[in-house]
């Protein structure tokens, strides 16, 4: 993992740089390739915080949810 760790840390820093010289008709590109990273991070880091702050009896189950949205 310290592998991958490293090679994600040295992309990270040379991400700007990198985006810097792709000419501008190939953006929308590169975009449509790391779309789908992008939102599986930012799901990613939605779940850790809903683990953090959510506690048991927070949310409902689906019966206790349709009850409520009947009354």
């Amino acid at each position: 993992m310290k592998l991958i760790a490293g090679r994600l840390d040295y992309l990270i820093s040379q991400l700007s740089d990198l985006i810097d010289q792709i000419p501008d008709e190939n953006l929308e590109d590169a975009w449509k390739v790391m779309q789908g990273v992008y939102y599986d991070l930012y799901i990613l880091q939605a779940i850790q915080q809903s683990r953090q702050n959510v506690q048991p009896g927070d949310t409902l189950s689906r019966e206790e949810a349709l009850q409520f949205l009947h009354f």
